[in-house]
């Protein structure tokens, strides 16, 4: 049995893989610690498999008592660390928030795990894993004929978001180097699919176009993103700890880089076919440009030829097979829209954010 503690594994990714996990693998068990922010929910963990093996405990990855408490009692083996603010928008909005979560509690998470697992004269044991999860973010911002990031790329983030991941990833590799504390990087790509809240493109231009409201693109919106279905991600997570090499950083993305027109292009059609009687089709017409936000990365690809040679992992669901999915995930799912805008910290960053840009 694995016994595994999983960070911020109320959010979207995180609850994701919690899912995949409890489904694939029968010999783990996992302890979710989250501080149920904006962005994560009980309800992204409803219908687990086999909820027995999921134990879940609301804390802040800063606490350290608390960290050293559950490391005692579970002595965990395997470390997956989602947690983190994870909003370009905003960290620009307000950054502090990003330095304590991404950074002082990925130092504080990496502390306490280095103290449980070195033994006698500052040794490591060799049969754990910490495992932390990044974003191509770190790399910053690609020009039209560049070539797409590999892990050497070098890192040059652009917001305060992106600047916090690399800092939390030098920390997570600083501790393999100096303690051997066995780590494995992923930096994935941008993300979509079910229990994403609503902030991201994919899932606010779904929600919005239902309800006929603006759908808002920054700019001219012909920023390019490399879009990864969230269940491939989580199959490349743990093929990465199950296989990968101690100290490696490994990129993670879907193959392909649309502009951000096009994704919303691709939704509106979509949800033209599925909503055929809606008096807002076609929904394109609710598209509506707003002022482009300060240090906007223009274009993201990736290179993932090192996880497909050195582990065997490529995705499998193309762009369109998972905009398929996903928006008929969130048609489906009613109850969890309406519990998201219930927040009101949801309603007033969506009215702060995008009025701001409109003036």
């Amino acid at each position: 049995m694995k016994y595994i503690l999983i960070t911020g594994g109320a959010g979207f990714i995180g609850s994701n893989f919690i899912h995949y996990l409890l489904e694939t693998e029968s010999k783990v068990d996992i302890v979710n610690l989250d501080a149920l922010t904006y962005a994560g929910s009980l309800e992204n963990l409803n219908n687990l498999p086999d909820p027995d093996r999921h134990h879940f405990v609301q804390g802040d990855i800063c606490n350290r008592d608390l960290l050293d408490q559950l490391f005692r009692e579970h002595k965990f083996d395997l470390v997956v660390h989602f947690a983190a603010e994870s909003h370009v928008d905003r960290s620009i909005l307000g950054p502090e928030e990003f330095i304590r979560t991404n950074i002082q509690g990925t130092f504080v998470l990496l502390e306490v795990a280095r103290k449980h697992w070195q033994g006698q004269e500052n040794t490591t044991r060799q049969d754990v894993r910490f495992h932390h999860i990044s974003t191509d973010e770190v790399y910053g911002s690609l020009l039209p004929g560049d070539p797409a990031f590999s892990e050497t790329t070098q890192i040059a983030p652009n917001s305060p978001y992106a600047a916090s991941k690399a800092a939390s990833d030098h920390l997570v590799r600083s501790y393999y180097h100096t303690y051997w504390l066995p780590v494995s990087i992923t930096n994935c790509s941008n993300n979509y699919g079910p229990y994403q809240f609503p902030e991201k493109l994919i899932p606010l231009i779904i929600l919005n176009t239902q309800d006929g409201k603006p759908l808002p693109i920054y700019g001219d919106g012909q920023q390019i993103r490399d879009w990864l279905y969230v269940e491939d991600h989580c199959r490349a997570i743990w093929t990465v700890i199950q296989k990968g090499t101690p100290g490696e950083v490994y990129n993670v993305g879907g193959n392909n880089q649309p502009t951000n027109l096009e994704i919303v292009n691709k939704i509106c059609q979509v949800l033209d076919e599925k909503l055929p009687g809606s008096p807002f089709r076609p929904h394109i017409n609710l598209v509506k440009h707003v002022k482009d936000r300060p240090g906007h990365d223009r274009r993201y690809a990736m290179n993932i030829q090192k996880i497909k040679d050195e582990l065997g992992w490529e995705p499998t669901v193309n762009l369109d097979e998972g905009l398929q999915k996903t928006v008929a995930w969130y048609l489906d799912h009613q109850d969890w829209i309406n519990h998201i805008h219930e927040k009101q910290d949801y309603q007033v960053w969506i009215q702060k954010n995008y009025q701001r840009k409109d003036q």
